[in-house]
Order: C-alpha cells, then sequence, then structure tokens
C-alpha cells in the first residue's frame, strides 16, 4: 500500500526530458534513459535471466538484509528469487546502457544475489573492474558459477558482511556504486556514509528501491541533503545521486 501511494505521487511529479534545464541531466536522459537501440547485449541479458528462472536449483538463504517480500523460508528456489527478487530485465537493460553510457573503470555492486545486475553491469563495460559483495555465502557460490558460465571475467566477488567489507576496501575511489543490498534505512544510511569517501567528481551513486518502505524513502531524503550531493534523480525504482561540484543543487524526478 505504502508504494502504490508513493508511486501516483511519483506520477503526479514526474517529468521526461522537456522538464529538464540541465544539460548535463538532458543528455543523461535523452541519450540513456529514453534510448531505445536494440543493443545486440540484450539477448544475453534476456538469457541470463531466463536461465535463472528455469533453474531447478534451491538454495539455504541467509537474509542479512530486509528480507524477501514474498517468502519468508530460509530454502528457497533459484527460480521464484529469479522472478520476484534481483533487477528486473527493464532495469537490467537501463543498467547496461548506464555503464556504456558513463563508461565507469571502477564499479562497486552491494548485494550482488542471483547476478543479474553485476552480468549486465559487466557486459556494458567489459573492461571495467567490479567488485560485487554478497552477504549470503551460498547465493554467492551460485552467483559466482552462472558468471563464470555466462564468459564474465572482470567482476571480483566478496562475500562477507556488506559493512565490514567495504571498511576493507583499498580501493580509493569508484566511477559507479550500485546499492542493492539491505533495504533498510541505517544500513543504507551507514553504506552510503562509508562510501562517501571513494566518491569523486564525476561519480555516481545508485540506490535500488528508494520507496521499499517509509525508511527507505526516509533514507533517500536524508541523502539528498547531504552537503557533498548536488543533483539527484528519482526514477521510482531507483534513486541516483551525482557529486558535481559545477553544478547548483537541483532534484529532478523522471520518469525511466
Amino acid at each position: 500500500m505504502y508504494q502504490q501511494k508513493q508511486y501516483i505521487k511519483f506520477l503526479l511529479k514526474s517529468t521526461n526530458q522537456h522538464g529538464v534545464h540541465s544539460p548535463f541531466i538532458y543528455s543523461l536522459v535523452t541519450k540513456c534513459f529514453y534510448d531505445r537501440k536494440k543493443h545486440e547485449a540484450y539477448q544475453a541479458i534476456s538469457s541470463y535471466k531466463k536461465a535463472l528462472r528455469n533453474s531447478p536449483e534451491k538454495l539455504s538463504v541467509t537474509d542479512l538484509g530486509a528480507g524477501s517480500r514474498v517468502t519468508k523460508a530460509n530454502r528457497r528456489s533459484v527460480s521464484e528469487m529469479a522472478k520476484n527478487a534481483g533487477s528486473t530485465k527493464k532495469q537490467a537493460k537501463l543498467l547496461f546502457k548506464l555503464v556504456q553510457y558513463f563508461k565507469p573503470n571502477s564499479i562497486l555492486e552491494l548485494g550482488t544475489s542471483l547476478g543479474i545486475a553485476t552480468h549486465a553491469t559487466a557486459m556494458g563495460n567489459p573492461e571495467s573492474k567490479i567488485i560485487s559483495i554478497e552477504g549470503c555465502p551460498n547465493i554467492s557460490k551460485f552467483t559466482k558459477n552462472q558468471l563464470k558460465k555466462n564468459g564474465v571475467k572482470n567482476v571480483s566477488l566478496v562475500t562477507g558482511d556488506i559493512l565490514k567489507e567495504i571498511k576493507k576496501l583499498n580501493t580509493n575511489s569508484f566511477d559507479l556504486v550500485f546499492f542493492d543490498a539491505n533495504h533498510q534505512k541505517e544500513a543504507t544510511l551507514n553504506y552510503f556514509e562509508s562510501l562517501l569517501q571513494t566518491a569523486h567528481n564525476d561519480s555516481v551513486f545508485i540506490f535500488d528501491d528508494i520507496y521499499w518502505s517509509r525508511g527507505m524513502t526516509e533514507a533517500w531524503e536524508t541523502i539528498k541533503q547531504h552537503p557533498k550531493v548536488t543533483v539527484t534523480i528519482d526514477t521510482f525504482f531507483w534513486g541516483f545521486v551525482f557529486f558535481r561540484t559545477e553544478q547548483a543543487k537541483e532534484h529532478f524526478t523522471i520518469r525511466a
């Protein structure tokens, strides 16, 4: 119910490229968000998810975050997880386009899950170095095999408590960070604060499910107001954060 109400509000205040006066955001929206080309990689992105949805495997899952909306069972089928959790096909394609557009060299993903987003990210720029952190050992092991099976070679998959693993990172900066792990207010803000030092002028932070719950929306509003944050985009399912010092602080609500 909370998400439905928020979505109605989003539709009422959101715009497309015609409501955007920032050249940087206008270019991102028109050349990336609204890019309608049928990229060759889309076939592989669809096949990756399809294989998961057809998988007969079951995994014992350790939930370290907000868990699943659909089931509380610890033993879950891969096919159900692929159907109900992780990035949708549309989101995976957008992630691919974003990585193609920004060409980030160093990428961090929090919450690998079954690797749908990881795989799309890797295809967007095979030259990039991707670190992906997953809290559940069984999911991590399964996904490592899936990525290997699909020829993904530029992902380093780390297993462990995400906040602890963030603190162990020896990388000074990330060009893109995808936050798709613990969908709770306190954890999201902790991740954000811990990774702020890795952001540079051209970094982009992407937060998944900013309307997952009231707490997640509160976390999103707090992040928007942070003094280091200059530009944000709310697409309802994702929140984008930029640190571009050459731009005045501005918040956009855009249908992607």
